[in-house]
């Protein structure tokens, strides 16, 4: 969108650059006639991931922890689970169970996105994905967007890591899936698109 009237873009500088992200600020003359500086870090589009694996896929499946204690659902049969991620954030220094995510690659929509990084952290490739939501990230100082992508009909694939993806796969039962999400230690990336999932009617 562009610049409101009543607001003045005087001069945009990028202070510093690194692999992840660059980071400068925006210098405006407010509607109030004064300036100001308001920093920001800019950073690739990312996508993050609900898929939906089949219960009896995964209880079967090397590598995938089952953990269902018994909960079937009605006809017996093993309740549906989504797929998570287990892996250390050295940022903040805590271990957090994540959805599966990652950026957004040049020229890449959401959901292609979604497929490669869903194959590559956990070994499983969709073959029905659908974007629930695209959405700014803490406006106040990112410009970063982050789309949401509901995965489906999972089949296996090809993991493969990079060089600093150390990921333990898991899978929680659909049921469970946002009560765990907000057990500390908790992130806004998995929680909001578990809500936007479950507000859909896909959970």
């Amino acid at each position: 969108m562009p610049v409101p009237d009543d607001w003045t873009l005087r001069e945009e500088t990028i202070e510093y650059e690194t692999p992840w992200y660059d980071g400068g600020y925006d210098r405006y003359e407010q509607p109030d006639g004064t300036e100001k500086r308001y920093y920001w870090a800019e950073l690739p589009d990312a996508v993050v991931v609900v898929a939906r694996i089949d219960g009896a896929v995964a209880a079967t499946v090397d590598g995938i922890d089952d953990g269902t204690d018994g909960r079937t659902t009605a006809g017996d049969e093993p309740e549906d689970r989504l797929l998570f991620v287990e892996q250390f954030r050295p940022t903040i220094r805590e271990t957090h169970l994540e959805l599966p995510a990652g950026i957004v690659e040049d020229g890449e929509s959401f959901t292609a996105a979604a497929e490669r990084e869903l194959e590559e952290e956990t070994g499983f490739r969709p073959t029905s994905t659908a974007l629930l939501q695209e959405y700014a990230v803490a406006t106040g100082v990112l410009r970063h967007d982050r789309g949401v992508v509901y995965a489906e009909g999972l089949e296996p694939g090809r993991r493969d890591l990079d060089n600093n993806e150390f990921l333990e796969v898991t899978t929680v039962p659909v049921s469970d899936a946002l009560e765990r999400a907000r057990e500390r230690p908790a992130n806004d990336s998995t929680i909001s698109a578990l809500l936007l999932a479950s507000e859909d009617g896909l959970l």
